[in-house]
């Protein structure tokens, strides 16, 4: 693991956002992680799953012995290619699905062809996500902002799961991105927070319905992690001190969320756990 800043650098960037610009380099465990084979044989589509939190889980995954598909952005395919290389570099096989999920037949294509290069598929992490904090106002939120925001958030993740769940089965794990956002939201992220809570109801409903098919649903709620989102929708001022609120005094780095969502996919280790939020926030509540 890497040293854990507690102020980063004043810095910017165009969203989505890239990894090679951001200073410091996020921990994705790329020289920490270490597989016990929790994982081995599982097949996984990773939503977001480029850089940051998806980029950590993808390297986490192919060492608990997991093939992985990665569905992004194609504007962020130099960050996929760099997730992929370390994914084959623990052996296992990678699908590279660029798309916007924005779109409901490319959400759902992506899905089939994970399925189909992957052979099946028994785990969705359904990370894709996107915010805009730069506004002091709700009167600031803008009718295509709020596309954005709901369509890449709420509508991919109906879109994607529905199409999911032809192909899991009894033992399948799916596996939501909440956000402190959820528990205690920001002003400045009126319809980000909107999305993340939403994404709460729909991990115990959904946990509710496909129960009886013997498969588990649960999210992951990241507090402040350091990805390239944060420098593609931040303020400056607002990088310096990101994450200083926390008990814990800094941010988190990606390579700290992974172990989550290993021990959610762990069909082993997770077996009756479902409907659950697990909470990633250097020391702020979930509840």
């Amino acid at each position: 693991m890497t040293d854990h800043p507690s102020s980063f650098p004043a810095q910017q960037q165009e969203p989505p956002g890239l990894t090679a610009p951001m200073e410091p380099q996020p921990d994705h465990g790329e020289t920490s992680y270490v597989g016990h084979g929790r994982l081995d044989g599982k097949r996984a589509l990773i939503t977001g799953g480029d850089s940051g939190i998806g980029r950590a889980v993808a390297i986490a995954y192919a060492r608990e012995g997991a093939d992985v598909a990665l569905s992004y952005l194609a504007e962020e395919q130099e960050d996929a290619e760099e997730t992929a290389r370390w994914v084959r570099e623990a052996g296992r096989n990678v699908t590279l699905l660029p798309g916007d999920l924005r779109d409901e037949e490319t959400a759902r294509k992506v899905v089939r062809d994970a399925v189909e290069a992957l052979g099946g598929l028994d785990v969705l992490v359904n990370n894709a996500g996107f915010q805009m904090a730069r506004r002091d106002s709700i009167a600031d939120v803008t009718t295509d902002e709020l596309d954005r925001v709901f369509k890449t958030n709420l509508y991919s993740l109906f879109w994607v799961t529905q199409e999911a769940l032809k192909h899991l089965r009894e033992g399948a794990s799916i596996i939501n991105v909440s956000s402190i956002q959820a528990y205690q939201p920001s002003t400045t992220l009126f319809d980000y927070a909107s999305t993340k809570a939403a994404i709460n109801n729909f991990t115990v409903n959904l946990a509710a319905e496909v129960g009886e098919r013997g498969i588990r649903v649960n999210a992951v709620a990241p507090g402040p992690i350091w990805t390239p989102l944060q420098p593609a929708t931040q303020s400056e001022e607002k990088i310096e001190k990101f994450g200083q609120d926390t008990p814990l005094g800094r941010a988190g780095q990606p390579a700290e969320c992974a172990p989550a969502f290993v021990f959610l996919a762990n069909d082993a280790d997770a077996s009756f756990v479902s409907a659950t939020v697990l909470g990633v926030t250097g020391g702020k509540p979930v509840f």
